[in-house]
């Protein structure tokens, strides 16, 4: 690996591109250090993604952080503020150079913010990445190996808990289960090689039902799970569909797969309605869409599924062979449902990529 450091002034760069991904099981209640209450499952997107660039320049010693970061050209002050409170919270762990190190940020979005992508799992794992390859540099390391994509996990996990998933490709599990070798609460890994090829070909169009901002944050989501008299019997409950979806996903088993990742995302928006105090994030146009999918694939014998994320909007999942039927049907009936007509078509991926 060619280190990217000027040698005039001892600046080091990274820019790494990193992908959003949507849970196909849900992890949703945490306890803990961001760790899960249950295993999750994910699909790796593609065109929605995140890229940072990190220029580090040495400075003086000081306890303080010194940082400057936009978001697509523009200074976002929450955003900085969200940033120095999570590296102030793992330097010591992780990386002492920020110590003796001034950061500039730049990051982007391919997608619009809150637009029914995980931003934060693309905007996290991507700065992750930045960090790891950094201090990589610092210490003379020449990989990008499973250790450091492990790391790259564990820090992506500590700043958004779904983050961890993003920097695979294709699919990942995050979360220790009984049945999946070498999966951990700590960080997650990639399973593209126990993946029948038909699942490598899904598209995932996310249909914007709403722009509007939630009522409320994934974060409150996840500590009301703390109270929810169903809690227990969920956790046991998504145990168990992991193991039936990582049986399908083996065999090709579209439908079964199909089956899950609805019940899923259904439950996901039932435990929100009976936390307490309860809430509801779906809208009337959601509703009428999953309707309408469920009665498209019933006439056709199509494989077209749908999934939520904690919004409104809904991912519509399908196997790349059947693009033109699918793309037909939601031009003719789901269109309408979309706020402005905005559905951002997306498809599995590759996962992390460094650039330049």
């Amino acid at each position: 690996m060619s280190k990217s450091i000027d040698q005039k002034s001892n600046k080091i760069n990274s820019s790494w591109k990193s992908p959003s991904n949507i849970a196909l099981i849900k992890y949703w209640g945490k306890h803990g250090r961001q760790l899960p209450n249950n295993a999750s499952i994910s699909f790796t997107l593609s065109h929605a993604s995140t890229t940072t660039s990190v220029i580090a320049s040495p400075r003086p010693i000081n306890d303080k952080l010194a940082i400057d970061f936009l978001f697509e050209g523009q200074s976002e002050p929450n955003f900085g503020r969200k940033i120095d409170k999570f590296l102030t919270s793992i330097r010591d762990e992780f990386f002492p150079f920020l110590y003796s190190y001034h950061l500039e940020i730049n990051t982007a979005n391919t997608f619009p913010h809150s637009s029914g992508i995980a931003s934060s799992a693309s905007g996290m794992s991507a700065l992750a990445l930045c960090l790891c390859d950094i201090d990589q540099q610092l210490s003379g390391q020449a990989e990008y190996n499973e250790s450091f994509f492990r790391k790259a996990s564990i820090i992506a996990r500590l700043g958004s808990g779904s983050a961890a998933r993003s920097v695979f490709p294709t699919m990942s599990v995050w979360g220790q289960h009984p049945q999946i070798l070498g999966s951990d609460d700590q960080f997650a890994i990639g399973i593209q090689q126990n993946i029948d090829p038909v699942f490598k070909t899904f598209h995932d169009d996310i249909l914007i039902v709403s722009e509007k901002q939630k009522s409320v944050s994934s974060t409150a989501g996840h500590n009301l799970m703390n109270n929810n008299p169903y809690a227990k019997a969920r956790y046991h409950q998504a145990g168990e569909r992991m193991s039936q979806l990582m049986k399908a996903l083996e065999s090709g088993d579209v439908e079964t797969f199909g089956k899950i990742t609805e019940d899923e995302a259904l439950t996901l928006h039932a435990l929100m309605m009976c936390s307490d105090p309860s809430y509801i994030l779906l809208e009337e146009g959601t509703l009428s869409v999953i309707k309408l999918i469920r009665q498209f694939r019933a006439e056709s014998n199509i494989p077209v599924y749908f999934t939520l994320d904690a919004g409104p909007n809904v991912h519509i999942l399908y196997p790349d062979q059947y693009t033109q039927q699918v793309e037909q049907f939601i031009a003719d009936h789901l269109q309408q449902y979309a706020q402005n007509g905005r559905i951002i078509k997306d498809f599995v991926g590759q996962g992390p990529e460094k650039l330049g």
